[in-house]
Formats: structure tokens, C-alpha cells, sequence
């Protein structure tokens, strides 16, 4: 019987693994907005890359942008003919502003003002949709993020 709870242990574990990183975004009362399913942009080649050239996104997926240390981020749409909105954190995944509605293949550079550590990228109209605002936290889930460098 041992045997058998330790295989089913071993089974979930290795489910939890294969969903990949997660981002749950959190109200201040706790209560979960939403969780997105993330590629990683902790490199920095995939931060140049970004989401350009890519024509889907899922509605429960999207792109964390990590920085090595906080910095007054913005991002240009050059090249991304998604439109997307931004969230903003802080080094303790906390938002700190938001871009919402890029505009596709824009050069025009946005960002929010404060010091940024995250940036999650997703399609737009989620923030509106699942009421994100600043003060809610990015929850990291299934991943520890940290910049490669």
C-alpha cells in the first residue's frame, strides 16, 4: 500500500510540473483575478523577442518579463501585431501600473512610471475583463523568477 500512495505522490508532482509556470494575479483581499499560464522572458534574448511575430495568444496565456533589477521599463509594439495589455510590478509583485490596449506594430514607446522587477504580457482587454488594478500582487506559481543573465 506504501508503495502505491508513494507512486500516486510521484504521479502529482510530476502533473504539477508539466502545466508550467503560472502567474496568478491577486487582489489585495486575496481573492484570485485570474492565473496565466506564462513563457518566460528572463534572458536578454527572449526580452528582445518578446511576443513579436507571434499572431495567437490564448486568453489564459501570456509573457513574464523578468529584469535582473528593478528598472523604469517600457516596451515598444514594433514588429507584434497582437494587441496586448502590460502589467507592471515591482520586486515584490506588487502592480504598479498598467498599459492597457497596445497598439499592434507601434514604435512608440510606453511603459508606467515607478521602477519595475515584472512585466506580464497578455492579450488585450484581460485587464479590464478580470479587473486587475494597481495593488494587486503577481503570485509566481510552479517557478521561482529570476532573471538569466
Amino acid at each position: 500500500m506504501r508503495a502505491v500512495t508513494n507512486f500516486l505522490l510521484v504521479l502529482v508532482a510530476m502533473a504539477g510540473c508539466a502545466r508550467g509556470p503560472e502567474v496568478a494575479i491577486v487582489a489585495p483581499d486575496g481573492a484570485v483575478r485570474a492565473v496565466v499560464k506564462v513563457e518566460l522572458a528572463d534572458t536578454p534574448a527572449t526580452r528582445e523577442i518578446g511576443l513579436m511575430y507571434r499572431r495567437e495568444l490564448a486568453a489564459d496565456a501570456g509573457m513574464l518579463f523578468v529584469f535582473p533589477t528593478p528598472l523604469a521599463a517600457s516596451f515598444w509594439m514594433k514588429n507584434t501585431p497582437l494587441a496586448l495589455d502590460m502589467i507592471f510590478a515591482d520586486a515584490t509583485g506588487r502592480v504598479i501600473g498598467l498599459v492597457e490596449k497596445a497598439e499592434p506594430f507601434s514604435e512608440r514607446a510606453v511603459g508606467v512610471e515607478g521602477l519595475s522587477k515584472y512585466v506580464l504580457e497578455v492579450s488585450a482587454g484581460t485587464a479590464a475583463r478580470i479587473g486587475v488594478r494597481p495593488g494587486d500582487r503577481l503570485d509566481f506559481r510552479g517557478f521561482m523568477p529570476g532573471a538569466r543573465e
